[in-house]
């Protein structure tokens, strides 16, 4: 009887491993796919291929078309599922990516620290040396670089200056969240340490390497980056696939996923200069105030985000292997980073696959 039973459990094990392999077989795997560094050249996924539905994509382009957007782009594993644009912008136009780019301080940040250039845990004044705030010595000396990657320095947010006579002390750093402009400070900390422009290290660790064009254009007392909107998707794909572009590490993965994941337990909504989506609480720009529940509700809870001015944006979702690009004008009035197009054009975007 026992040896009955045996048989029969051996037997069912392999007629369902059997069923598995011809599952597997049956279901082609997507591989993430990058395009060439250069040309135009760039594979495409079609509606009908993801089996989304088709009568959503009219209502998602003609929202995007009415909310002043100017280009939009999603990716699937890489390959480009929808590419629009709107209002005479073009596929070789430059925009501005606004705190969006924030994001790319926070990846060369990273690739100084993975050299052996930085260490984010020491004080932004090893760096570029001492009074680059009107704090007392002591206090200026507890900001360190990661204070300033998760907008914890405790300087005044009051201006968007960043000149040494308008840091100005608020709280003991790492004690208070305030969306601030003195991130920038990240850029001298990297282009002391590397000895090299911030434009010329940027090129040459991360544009080139994955394919982007633009430049760094000063914009009052930011550097904004300005690219295609292709250039800004080819950046999302990067982070999709965790800092690699191919089989080649640009972001190491430990420096990504601390870069990604809840950095402080003040904004919970907040990385290293990245929103995070699905958190139990969240701040706003020039806000104090804790926000219950997600940033945006109607979109996955596993997505981060660069979030600009004018409603320049960046979402990446691992769950679906996808990048949303979106630039453009602002959606209704000028806001700093989050409004309420990104609730409805969430509603939209997820009309398509659900």
């Amino acid at each position: 009887m026992t040896k009955t039973i045996f048989k029969l459990l051996i037997l069912l094990s392999f007629i369902s491993c059997t069923k598995e392999s011809s599952d597997a077989e049956s279901t082609p795997v997507q591989t993430m796919y990058f395009p060439p560094l250069t040309g135009s050249t760039w594979e495409t996924k079609s509606i009908s291929d993801l089996k989304w539905n088709h009568n959503a994509v009219q209502p998602l382009l003609d929202y995007l078309e009415l909310k002043h957007s100017k280009s939009f782009i999603i990716l699937v594993n890489g390959r480009i599922v929808l590419e629009n644009y709107f209002n005479n912008h073009t596929a070789t136009t430059n925009w501005y990516w606004a705190s969006a780019g924030k994001t790319l301080t926070s990846t060369m940040t990273g690739i100084a620290q993975q050299e052996g250039l930085v260490n984010i845990n020491n004080k932004v004044s090893d760096y570029i040396g001492t009074g680059w705030t009107s704090e007392l010595p002591a206090q200026e000396n507890q900001i360190t670089c990661k204070h300033l990657l998760t907008m914890t320095s405790g300087l005044d947010d009051t201006t968007d200056d960043v000149d040494p006579a308008s840091l100005i002390y608020k709280a003991d750093a790492g004690k208070r969240w305030a969306y601030h402009n003195v991130y920038v400070k990240l850029q001298d900390v990297v282009a002391k340490a590397s000895k090299q422009t911030w434009e010329n290290y940027f090129n040459t660790k991360l544009r080139d390497k994955i394919g982007m064009n633009g430049n760094w254009v000063q914009l009052g007392v930011n550097s904004v980056y300005t690219s295609t909107t292709r250039s800004m998707a080819r950046f999302g794909l990067l982070m999709l696939n965790r800092g690699k572009w191919e089989n080649t590490t640009i972001l190491n993965e430990s420096y990504f996923s601390e870069a990604t994941n809840t950095s402080q337990n003040i904004n919970l909504g907040y990385g290293y200069l990245w929103w995070l989506n699905g958190k139990a609480n969240y701040h706003l720009p020039q806000s104090q105030l804790t926000i219950p529940g997600s940033i945006i509700p109607t979109a996955p809870n596993d997505m981060f985000m660069a979030l600009g001015k004018n409603d320049q944006k960046i979402y990446v979702i691992p769950s679906k292997s996808m990048v949303v690009i979106r630039m453009g004008d602002a959606a209704d009035d000028v806001n700093l980073a989050l409004s309420d197009f990104d609730e409805t054009l969430w509603e939209k975007i997820s009309a398509l696959y659900q």
